[in-house]
This record gives structure tokens, sequence and C-alpha cells, in this order.
């Protein structure tokens, strides 16, 4: 049994997460480990704390994941990404196929099993009887009024945008989607390595909140440290991901994709600066594979690279200072059949 230090977000408002089409109609119901890296960053650089020249400030996180907890005493129920797979099992039973496609979470305890090797959504398989909406748990979910065991529950409303402060222009109605969680849920994220700087980030970023609308109230939390016990086992021949990765080198991400057993996700990551006076610029992109991925298994706990997205015209940089983008994923060793 592995034991591994993890940050619990309890959120005190409701919570907006923007895709990467800025589609307020829709927010994401998690945040990729690159952009709270880069939140983090943010903090540290506001307190005046020495950042290394690297990027590395010493650590490394997951992915933000959900967690579903009754009340602030009780015990929660952790849930982790549904590794991908590069063949599918074939399904007779058309209705369980489309029912165990919607999974997206494993809890902690029955993904042991899965980082184990054996098959947890099969045709007859008795977990099936787990399912619950997106989740896979032996856990009691709530219910919502649909029948539903979504947790994390999504709320879209109506807003009116005005062109102008004089409201003389015509309104311009446009959809909000936010996000609120059940009970004492929330999120959190796994983290290894030197915790010191990372405390002293959280408690500025707790202040000032994670995605968008914060200065109407959206996205903020208090946080506390825990643990998580996973049982991984002590030899596979393969990687699940935890967070976004950007392989270090060319060799490496060979290496990590010479299986045909390996399946992966990956998604373009950039956007708009955040901080004065650059905002109106974009950062350069680079593609990263999504957490849930599975690669080959090079023998390293965490693997990735921090990468350096300053914007530049002619080899000149325009913002005068590095951009990182994080690219380093906590790893879990994993048998697959």
């Amino acid at each position: 049994m592995s034991t591994f230090d993890i940050i619990k977000l309890h959120f005190t408002s409701a919570l907006h997460l923007s895709d990467r089409r800025d589609d307020y109609g829709m927010s994401l119901k998690s945040l990729q480990s690159d952009t709270l890296y880069a939140a983090l960053t943010a903090c540290l650089a506001k307190t005046e704390e020495y950042l290394p020249a690297d990027g590395d400030l010493g650590f490394t996180i997951s992915s933000l994941f959900p967690y579903y907890q009754t009340t602030e005493g009780s015990t929660p129920v952790y849930f982790l990404p549904k590794p991908l797979q590069a063949r599918l099992p074939e399904m007779k039973d058309a209705a369980m196929a489309k029912k165990i496609k919607k999974v997206q979470w494993i809890d902690s305890r029955l993904y042991a099993k899965v980082l184990r090797g054996e098959s947890l959504l099969g045709d007859s398989d008795k977990y099936a009887g787990c399912i619950q909406s997106a989740y896979l748990t032996e856990s009691a979910l709530p219910a919502d009024v649909e029948g539903g065991r979504e947790f994390v529950r999504s709320e879209v409303f109506q807003r009116v945008e005005k062109e102008d402060r004089t409201g003389k222009d015509d309104a311009l109605p446009y959809y909000f989607d936010r996000i609120l969680f059940k009970d004492y849920s929330g999120l959190y994220f796994i983290v290894t390595g030197d915790t010191e700087r990372l405390e002293k980030a959280m408690k500025l970023l707790a202040l000032e909140g994670i995605g968008s609308d914060r200065n109407v109230g959206f996205g903020f939390f208090e946080f506390e440290k825990g643990t998580v016990d996973i049982d991984i086992p002590a030899e596979a021949d393969f990687l699940v991901s935890l967070s976004l990765l950007i392989p270090e080198t060319k060799d490496q991400l060979d290496t990590l994709l010479a299986s045909d057993k390996v399946a992966y996700d990956f998604e373009r990551r950039g956007g708009w600066i955040t901080t004065a006076p650059h905002k109106p610029l974009r950062k350069n992109a680079i593609y990263g594979f999504l957490p849930g991925s599975v690669f080959c298994n090079i023998g390293k706990e965490c693997i990735g690279r921090i990468v350096n997205l300053e914007p530049t015209i002619d080899g000149v940089s325009m913002t005068r200072h590095p951009v990182w983008r994080n690219g380093r994923s906590i790893m879990l060793p994993i048998n697959l059949k």
C-alpha cells in the first residue's frame, strides 16, 4: 500500500472552469495540473518568493480530481481518472456498453484492482453494479431528482451583457454554466516533493480563487492537507499518468509509445497570459498528454518537463520573463491484460 500526500479543496462558492474554447455555457469539472501549477507560480511571484530560473518549484502535482464527502468529519471517497484502453472489450449488451462508456472516474480502492490488471467493466462483471453515473464505486453516492449520481452538479443560467456602461446599446444574453458540489465534496490533487512553497502559494490562491468570474465571488475555497492510500503493484509493464504530460525528449516519447497496448489522449495547451501588463498576449502553444493516458513503463515515478511558452517576435521576448508550462506528471504502474 502506498500513501500519497494530497491537498483537498472545499469550495465555498460556485465554480466555473473555462475550456479551451472559452465557452461560458459549459464549465469543466476538473482542472489540469499545468493550469493549477501556473496559478501557484503566479501566487508565489506576488509574495516576492524567490522563483527558480527553470520554473521548478520543487514539487509535482496531479490534476484536480473529484472527491465525495458527506460531512466535514466523514470519510471521503477519492476518485482517479479511468485509464484509457487501446482495445475496448466487446459488449453484447448495448445498454450496458453505453453505461460503461460514461464512466470517467474510479474510486481509489477499486483503482488498485485496475492497476493490478483486473477488468472491472466487463459484460458480466460483478462491478457493473457499482457504476453510478460517471463514477465507479462501491460507496453510495447521493441521488439527484432525476436519479443520477452526480455530486458535482452543473447549473446553467442566463446572464445579460451590455455593450457599454450607459446601457444604451442592446443587451446581449448569454448562458453561463456554474459548478456546485453536494454536501462536503470538492476537488483534490496529489503532490510529491517539497511542499513548503506549495502551502505558501495555496494560502494566497484560496483568497484569490480559481477559474472564471472570481470578481463576482466564484471559485473560492478552503483547503486542507490529507493522504490517500492506493495499493499499487510492485511490478508492471505500463504506467498511467495522473497529470498533464509533456515528454522530456523525442527518444523518451518513442520509448513511452513502444507498444500497441498504449492508449492516450492529448490536448493543445496555451491560452492568454493573465498577468499585467501582458494580458492581451497569447502564450506559445504545445501539446500535452491528458491524465489517464497509458504508456510503457520506463521506471520513473515522475516524468516530463517544464517548458517556456514565452511569446516572441523574431526571437525577441514580448514579456521579458519566462512563461512556464509544467508538463511533469505523476505516474502509477499499471498492468494490462
